[in-house]
């Protein structure tokens, strides 16, 4: 199964690693971190130009990835459980 994540991204479910909320998640220093550590690798990607409520870690061809989406937690958590059933 694939997660929508916005604006015609799909991730597959199985490769996901954690889903986090952009503005609580950034708080921590170490947070902060590591998403520039990924960002100057180049793996992040964002899913829209519009300001991230959360981003998707993953793995995609054994890497790891960083999707900023415009959606939130709980709307990917719920897109989420219904794809699951």
């Amino acid at each position: 199964m694939f997660l929508h994540v916005g604006n015609n991204k799909n991730i597959r479910q199985k490769n996901i690693i954690g889903i986090f909320d952009a503005d609580t998640a950034t708080i921590s220093i170490t947070t902060r971190r590591f998403l520039s550590s990924c960002e100057k690798r180049g793996e992040i990607e964002a899913a829209n130009e519009e300001i991230p409520k959360s981003f998707i870690l993953y793995e995609k061809e054994k890497e790891k990835r960083v999707c900023f989406s415009q959606i939130s937690t709980a709307a990917l958590l719920g897109r989420s459980e219904q794809s699951g059933e």
